[in-house]
């Protein structure tokens, strides 16, 4: 039920107002003057407010701009006197959605309250479509249909505008350099450097090196001065993948950075302040390692601020396929045809244990594309190796896999663009229908320019 806010000095005005729009099923809510109306809104919440417009001592357009800043969600229709339609319409480019004179026809009356509480729904709709999009698509690259990823989504926005370090752990191939550049991307460094070292590349003359940069004449070779990775990436955020490579001599080093945020040059004699977000990532308990003595503890606690845990493709199946359908769209081409998988292949690469996590299942399907037969992929097109581990299919689906099956058969043919562009049709068409066809209207519903609006109406595709 809709809650209606009237507003008028006038008693008898207000108690006929209040009858029609009671007799409505409308919730009523009146205020005889302004000030009685603004305190209601400053404690309550409405779809509609209905206002006099000449009131005394606080009048309609007072009651309006308080309503727009308090609770611009709420549509706002003016009364006006034949004479005062000018301030009406003064009163519609202040955010009101429309006026009636008085004295109003019943018909006039109900259909205004009818299009403005509808109008307003329709915004209420597209706010809620707009925050749902951006959830959707608020980490790019990264598919967290899984609750796991999904918690790793949740951890990145809420970490990333921090300047916390942040400790990454996941097997190999899992995606953690995917997840250290979101926590760049989504954070107030975005515009500066991110930088990435895979410590386990590099021996520890050059690690050191790198890192902290050297003077010439620091060691054989040393011809000219060098910044390091800490200093380039200034303002930024540097990546140490496979930190627990790292050679204890380094992370002795690496602390006192953290600590100071300074650091020296190899071979020099001067402290270089940098201001740089560190994130490290490993794919060994870095908790083991130091039981093993090979990893520093005071250091550990000092990268272990924040510590994400991404969970190996084994145990995310619901994000293989999701997966798939993202590597095939990354590697797609316009004057291509668009490449699709069948079931079985589907149900092979779910089973399938993946060892070496997301990275083998983006070369697997990088191999599929090259053996695809009429732009499918089908079992005879995956590695030999990967079906092998997989081993015989049963005789007669069971299980999930069975449920599986009959629900994608509901969708066979159906791409997800055209089933998109489908209800994108069908929403713009509601909105117009709602809003009596005025494209203006509706574009300022929709958040889009009238050219877009008229664009989108006139695509066939």
């Amino acid at each position: 039920m809709a809650r209606i806010l009237t507003v008028d000095d006038e008693p008898v005005i207000l108690n006929i107002l209040n009858k029609i729009l009671i007799s409505n099923g409308y919730d009523v809510s009146p205020a005889k003057n302004g000030e009685e109306a603004m305190h209601l809104l400053e404690k309550e919440t409405f779809d509609l407010l209905i206002s006099d417009i000449n009131m005394e001592p606080v009048n309609g357009m007072e009651v309006l701009r308080f309503a727009r800043e308090k609770s611009p969600e709420t549509q706002v229709i003016m009364l006006t006197a034949f004479g005062t339609v000018s301030t009406a319409v003064e009163a519609m480019k202040c955010g009101a959605y429309d006026y009636i004179t008085k004295p109003f026809k019943l018909d006039e009356l109900q259909i205004t309250v009818q299009r403005a509480l509808e109008y307003g729904n329709v915004l209420a709709e597209n706010k809620g479509l707009k925050e749902r999009l951006m959830a959707t698509n608020r980490l790019d690259n990264i598919v967290s249909e899984s609750d796991g990823m999904k918690q790793v989504c949740e951890m990145i926005e809420r970490v990333a505008p921090t300047d916390t370090t942040v400790l990454i752990y996941g097997e190999s191939g899992t995606g953690k350099e995917l997840v250290a550049r979101a926590l760049h991307q989504y954070s107030n460094r975005k515009k500066e450097e991110f930088i990435a070292v895979n410590c386990a590349a590099l021996p520890e003359p050059l690690l050191e090196s790198e890192m902290f940069g050297h003077v010439k004449g620091a060691f054989t070779g040393a011809t000219s001065n060098k910044e390091g990775l800490f200093e380039s990436a200034h303002g930024g955020t540097l990546f140490l993948d496979e930190i627990g490579a790292m050679p204890l001599a380094i992370q002795s080093k690496l602390l006192r950075v953290l600590q100071d945020m300074q650091i020296r040059r190899v071979g020099g004699t001067q402290n270089v302040a940098v201001d740089v977000r560190l994130i490290a990532a490993s794919n060994e308990r870095l908790e083991s390692l130091i039981e093993q003595g090979r990893f520093r503890e005071d250091l550990f606690y000092r990268l272990s601020v924040i510590t994400i845990d991404i969970p190996p493709l084994r145990e995310r199946v619901t994000d293989i396929l999701p997966l798939v359908q993202h590597f095939l769209k990354r590697r797609a081409r316009p004057d291509q045809p668009t490449i699709s998988i069948d079931h079985e292949a589907e149900i092979i690469l779910e089973r399938h244990p993946w060892p070496g996590n997301v990275r083998e299942l983006e070369n697997v399907i990088q191999h599929a594309l090259a053996f695809a037969e009429n732009n499918t992929i089908t079992r005879s097109a995956l590695p030999p190796k990967l079906v092998e581990s997989v081993g015989e299919m049963p005789a007669g689906e069971s299980g999930s896999h069975a449920a599986a099956s009959s629900q994608a058969a509901k969708f066979k043919g159906k791409s997800l663009k055209a089933f998109l562009r489908s209800k994108e049709k069908e929403y713009l068409s509601n909105v117009m229908n709602n809003l009596n066809g005025d494209k203006e209207k509706a574009a300022q519903a929709l958040d889009i320019s009238v050219a877009t609006l008229y664009r989108k109406l006139s695509d066939k595709s």
